[in-house]
């Protein structure tokens, strides 16, 4: 009996076909995301002439800066990113505060109307007014041309305000009842005892928000007037067309290669704008999975 016990123990470390199989697809599907984003530094390092006899780079034989100096000759880029930094701070900490208290209010059972509330919420999942009565309330507001009716616009989202209640649904009611028999009120209750065990749900509605304010151009598209109030994406695209148009208006290599390097451009404002989300998420990443896991379903 012992004899099978091992022999069952140790062939559930053995792999199969199956695994082999699985770890070649996933192989192929790693590849197939690293190997353009790869070749999209590679590029933005590469001089005009090297794109031209081989798209497909992979390793630049003449490394260059010059699509970098470049792009940040004129500093509009680095507006874009002060702009961006500005929408997070301003944006994110109110973001966390709507979603966070509305998400508490809806899961206490006693609250008044909250069958109301919940349903007006789905209902804006669901129907959605539109960008003109966005802009109407926001030029009554006398926000039009303010970061803040960008700030305003994503500050909440419907989504992120269900996952999170659907979390704090699965944290045990005895807490906020001993908290209550102490003497705690609501606001002391959540800040205080359901937010230090809401780490994990926080900080995916974090990364949620965050993603969304870094990747913002369509409101500030709408509400923006000014060219140093730009965000970055929109700098981005800016970049984009322009040097578009540029490679348009040349007839050889040798003509773009004496104004701005215009799939260099493109590929160096790509990869300047993707670096700082990308080292934002693995700092969340553990807490990620759980978090979604969690909120998703009601316990």
């Amino acid at each position: 009996m012992s004899t099978l016990s091992k022999s069952a123990k140790f062939g559930t470390n053995r792999l199969t076909l199956m695994d082999y199989l699985i770890f070649v697809i996933m192989l192929i599907a790693a590849l197939l995301i690293l190997v353009p984003f790869w070749n999209v530094i590679m590029i933005s390092f590469s001089t005009p002439k090297e794109y031209a006899d081989n798209p497909l780079l992979m390793f630049p034989k003449n490394p260059t800066l010059d699509s970098y100096r470049a792009l940040f000759a004129d500093g509009t880029i680095l507006t874009g990113y002060w702009n961006t930094i500005k929408l997070l701070l301003a944006g994110l900490p109110l973001s966390l505060f709507l979603t966070t208290s509305m998400a508490y209010g809806l899961s206490r059972p006693p609250f008044p109307g909250k069958k109301l509330f919940f349903f007006l919420v789905l209902f804006t999942m669901v129907f959605n007014g539109g960008i003109v009565p966005m802009y109407l309330v926001m030029k009554s507001l006398h926000l039009t041309g303010s970061l803040w009716s960008v700030i305003f616009v994503g500050s909440f989202s419907s989504f992120n305000m269900i996952l999170m209640m659907n979390y704090f649904y699965s944290l045990p009611e005895s807490l906020m009842e001993s908290a209550r028999l102490d003497g705690a009120g609501e606001w002391r209750i959540l800040f205080q005892i359901v937010l230090p065990l809401a780490a994990p749900i926080m900080a995916t509605i974090a990364l949620f928000y965050g993603v969304g304010f870094w990747n913002s151009w369509y409101d500030a598209m709408i509400f923006l007037r000014r060219a140093e109030q730009l965000p970055l994406q929109n700098v981005l695209r800016a970049i984009i067309v322009e040097s578009t148009t540029n490679a348009s208006n040349a007839s050889s290599v040798d003509q773009i290669g004496k104004g701005s390097f215009s799939m260099g451009m493109k590929m160096a404002a790509v990869f300047v704008t993707m670096v700082p989300i990308m080292c934002f998420f693995p700092l969340l990443q553990k807490h990620f999975a759980k978090g979604v896991l969690t909120g998703a379903i009601k316990t």
